[in-house]
């Protein structure tokens, strides 16, 4: 993941999904434009099923040349072969991640609003931060606001991309992609869209295009 110009879409999985259904909706949401990064997120299940899960997805995102994200868990992203993790605040720390994955893997980082945090992320080697949450999500109970004057000052001093989170949907994104986010994550604005994901994953890139 590198830094561009342009805003990219960063597409999470929902919660809990079957995986062999799930993919068709994988597939229209990959024809349907650019998707650059696909983090799996799955919550409240066993390793196996995270496992069954990475192992109907990879080929897909790689054949799309997409990289596959697994959250929270770096020992299952060596064993599936995931392109790298992403860690949040209360998960394996940085330097015992980066230990565990090698340098050839990504590690993005939850920096909720914290330049500090940002900072400390960066300086250790993380290939992005993340901030937020923006708006109103369904998908963590408890969240830290995020503000985008913290987007603009990263934009500002460093060239590590950030990705910006936290229910984020087709009509509320414009504000941060002013702002100069280099990525949007989404899960819910994607899969839970009243047109489909395919719908909205053309609108978030329409979104990128008129802000280029």
């Amino acid at each position: 993941m590198t830094n561009t110009s342009n805003c990219q879409l960063y597409l999470i999985t929902p919660p809990q999904f079957d995986p062999k259904p799930f993919l068709d909706r994988v597939k229209a949401a990959f024809d349907a434009g650019p998707i650059a990064c696909m983090q799996l997120r799955l919550k409240n299940v066993d390793d196996d099923a995270i496992k069954m899960a990475a192992e109907v997805l990879l080929p897909v995102c790689h054949s799309y040349q997409t990289p596959l994200i697994l959250n929270d868990r770096p020992d299952l992203a060596i064993a599936t072969g995931c392109d790298g993790v992403h860690i949040g605040q209360g998960d394996t720390d940085y330097k015992t991640t980066r230990l565990m994955i090698g340098q050839d893997r990504i590690i993005g980082v939850t920096c909720k609003n914290s330049r500090h945090l940002a900072v400390e992320a960066s300086d250790n080697g993380a290939e992005y931060v993340a901030f937020g949450a923006f708006f109103k999500t369904n998908t963590k109970l408890e969240t830290t606001p995020a503000e985008l004057d913290t987007v603009r000052w990263w934009k500002e001093m460093t060239t590590v991309p950030s990705v910006a989170i936290g229910g984020i949907t087709t009509e509320n994104c414009q504000p941060l992609i002013s702002a100069g986010v280099d990525f949007l994550a989404t899960i819910g604005g994607v899969w839970n869209h009243k047109e489909g994901e395919a719908f909205a994953v053309k609108a978030f890139n329409e979104a990128f295009k008129n802000s280029a």
